[in-house]
């Protein structure tokens, strides 16, 4: 074959151009930084890129905002519910004190207030919130555990218990003794006496909420032992109220076996023995899993809600007015009649296919039970309060008369009022007793829940660490198999330079030579 000038020529332009486009790929990465620039360059740099790029944005994800959230969120329940404890040790202190017979008018009323507000406290605390959700309140994030304020709704609440929430309450009867002040004492019917004192214990449910309505009459529903589906409602249950006297209400519930008295203002149905019998045979079957024969249903109305007041559908099936007036009903937790309550976990992914729970949810520490003991202990002790008073009223109304007659009537009632103090005072003890063992059960529930916490916490910071490890490798994956090595591709670069330059050279000489320098 004879090569001819011609041919040399194109030979040495078409190198030359080879040549400046490596220069020119070289120079593209040392001024980008990056081995390819489009996939084309390198289709397996191209496809493990992606791949690595994907891996390192989803574990930066996860390091810089899915774990650091988690672990925020966990620091503020930690810390509601470690104050919950404390309230519950403040409580559990209050109690002790409660127990001792020895204490004053006011050392008493220091307690009622101290134990009212410590209430108060627990429900505010369980409306904590991060980044404007509230942590207790499982789905419903955008909605307060409490009501802010006071507030008119009427709620239909159906509770989900067993024969485990019926206890039993001891009533003092004072007859008339509470009435009596310096215009009456003399009155026929104020003649009250030792026998006309005593105590009365009657069995009932406390309900989650006291001032209920009394427009709509509770409803129980459960099952017999034979299997059979009962329901006491209307004429099976009476209405009364605290304040009725004849008769008064835990009276005529103690008399009257076949009995259910409802009264609104304090949450209570009160059971005569019967009833009680009847709910205390239920029984859940183990044949039956899927039901809960030993379950005891208590559907109510409640209408006027103070703040502070646990929000029902956080807890219960319930139905709920619009607040626009429609007359159209909300319908909360529906699947609790037929599955029970669902728990309503929130959880984080904090890993390559790893979650983690970060919430409590309310029903595992703000209980109804911690505000409802509370009730009972500040009546029991407003009773003992209340009976002082009536005491000293008597006394002073003695030292004022002289007369021989009035003053053994009211050397009657001074005794009558004595033995109604006694017995107050025997049944605070009592209260506050329990309220020592109760209290640290809750108090246990709140630890627990700590617990479970910082052991979400422990988890999450091993985590944290590994994805750190993970984060480094991936980027360093990625730059390895992204970046150029800046020293060698500049070695290459000018040895690419040098080439072109020595090309240019060579062919501007072959340039020069033709057929017609040899003519």
């Amino acid at each position: 074959m004879r090569i001819t000038n011609k041919i040399m020529q194109r030979n040495n332009l078409s190198n030359i151009n080879t040549n400046k486009m490596y220069q020119d790929r070289l120079s593209t990465q040392m001024s980008s930084q990056k081995k390819i620039n489009r996939p084309s360059d390198d289709p397996v740099v191209a496809i493990r890129a992606l791949r690595l790029r994907s891996n390192v944005t989803e574990i930066t994800q996860y390091y810089t905002k899915n774990i650091p959230d988690a672990e925020s969120w966990l620091k503020v329940t930690e810390d509601a519910i470690s104050n919950l404890s404390q309230i519950m040790t403040n409580m559990i202190a209050r109690c002790n004190r409660g127990v001792n017979s020895e204490l004053t008018t006011a050392n008493r009323q220091i307690i009622l207030e101290e134990m009212t507000n410590l209430s108060k406290e627990v429900y505010a605390t369980g409306d904590a919130d991060y980044a404007g959700r509230y942590v207790f309140t499982g789905y419903r994030t955008d909605t307060s555990l409490s009501f802010l304020q006071a507030k008119t709704q009427n709620y239909t609440i159906t509770e989900q218990l067993d024969k485990n929430a019926i206890d039993s309450v001891t009533k003092v009867e004072t007859n008339k003794l509470l009435d009596i002040n310096s215009t009456n004492y003399k009155d026929a019917d104020m003649q009250v006496n030792e026998d006309d004192i005593s105590t009365v214990d009657v069995h009932r449910i406390r309900l989650a909420y006291n001032d209920c309505s009394e427009k709509g009459m509770p409803k129980i529903e459960f099952t017999a032992p034979d299997g059979t589906k009962k329901v006491w409602q209307g004429n099976d249950i009476t209405l009364m109220h605290s304040y009725d006297k004849n008769p008064n209400p835990y009276v005529f519930a103690s008399e009257n076996e076949n009995s259910i008295v409802y009264i609104p203002e304090t949450g209570e149905l009160l059971l005569g023995e019967k009833k009680y019998g009847e709910l205390m045979a239920t029984k859940d079957s183990e044949a039956t899993a899927s039901v809960n024969e030993g379950e005891i249903r208590v559907t109510y109305d409640k209408s006027n809600w103070k703040k502070g007041d646990l929000r029902p559908e956080h807890y219960f099936y319930c139905q709920a007015d619009r607040e626009d007036g429609s007359g159209d009903r909300i319908t909360y937790n529906e699947n609790y009649l037929e599955n029970g309550a669902e728990k309503q976990f929130i959880e984080y992914d904090i890993g390559f296919n790893q979650t983690l729970r970060i919430n409590s949810t309310a029903d595992e520490c703000f209980q109804h039970g911690i505000g409802r003991e509370v009730d009972d202990l500040v009546n029991a002790m407003q009773d003992v309060l209340d009976l002082e008073g009536a005491k000293a009223d008597i006394e002073g109304i003695m030292k004022k008369t002289t007369d021989k007659t009035e003053l053994e009537n009211l050397q009657k009632q001074l005794d009558a009022a004595e033995k109604a103090l006694t017995l107050a005072k025997k049944k605070e003890q009592d209260m506050f007793q329990h309220g020592i063992s109760t209290f640290q059960k809750y108090q246990d529930e709140a630890n627990l829940c700590v617990t479970n916490c910082g052991s979400r916490s422990s988890k999450l910071e091993l985590v944290q660490n590994r994805t750190q490890n993970q984060k480094t490798t991936y980027e360093t994956l990625k730059s390895e198999n992204e970046d150029i090595d800046i020293t060698e591709v500049a070695i290459q670069l000018n040895a690419a330079e040098l080439t072109y330059n020595a090309a240019l050279m060579a062919s501007g000489k072959v340039m020069q030579t033709s057929l017609l320098n040899f003519i």
